[in-house]
């Protein structure tokens, strides 16, 4: 009889643990990482004090975020090497994992941000990088990219984008998958044509107040 107690205790532990990170996955989403471990408790409808019994800080919970996305980043990328066709698989892994980014604000900082640590992006590198390298040389061994074209370019593409996606999103959310099809065209083989672009490029005005929005104004 003494272990069902202790069952039920640990079920509701895991419980709440589950019902944290999916407050903190929300809230990070909505507002970025300048939130506390208090507003994550108050949002899961928990106390405080059950919060710091499961996250001794909000490192933790960034930290248990950052596992939950690298698993599903790695599970969208083993997806894509399943597709027969090396180009679509390619194509489908940058469109989905980019989406994934860009609907939350919290997972594009937990992955971009060089003050979050040098271990995080270590692991992102050890785990994510060998999959991204697959779906290269699949696509390159079955001719449908150039043969100059390497892993790492998809990392500088995603950071070049995700700074689009950050600047862009008020003023039209879809801009970034503009820049993905220009490069997408930029590295396929075998093209007649472009690919007609899935949005139109900014005006200069809109252009500047993209680049500008996040820039103290100087007071007069």
């Amino acid at each position: 009889m003494t272990g069902a107690p202790s069952r039920a205790l640990r079920k509701d532990a895991a419980l709440n643990r589950e019902r944290l990170l999916a407050a903190a996955r929300e809230l990070f989403a909505e507002h970025g990482l300048n939130v506390t471990l208090n507003d994550i408790a108050h949002h899961a409808g928990v106390g405080v004090g059950t919060a710091y019994r499961r996250f001794a800080n909000k490192d933790e919970v960034i930290d248990a975020l950052f596992e939950q996305n690298l698993q599903e980043l790695a599970a969208v990328a083993n997806e894509a090497l399943e597709e027969p066709d090396a180009w679509h698989g390619l194509v489908t892994y940058l469109e989905r994992s980019l989406h994934m980014q860009f609907g939350d604000r919290g997972l594009n900082q937990i992955l971009n941000d060089p003050s979050l640590g040098q271990a995080r992006v270590n692991e992102a590198r050890d785990r994510i990088a060998p999959l991204m390298h697959e779906l290269v040389q699949r696509a390159k061994s079955q001719g449908s990219v150039r043969r100059d074209f390497e892993q790492t370019d998809i990392i500088f593409i995603q950071v070049g984008l995700s700074a689009i996606m950050d600047s862009s999103r008020a003023i039209e959310p879809d801009l970034y998958r503009r820049y993905l099809t220009i490069f997408l065209d930029g590295i396929r083989t075998g093209r007649e044509s472009f690919t007609t672009l899935p949005t139109g490029a900014l005006t200069a005005d809109q252009t500047h107040q993209a680049m500008t929005r996040k820039r103290p104004r100087r007071s007069s």
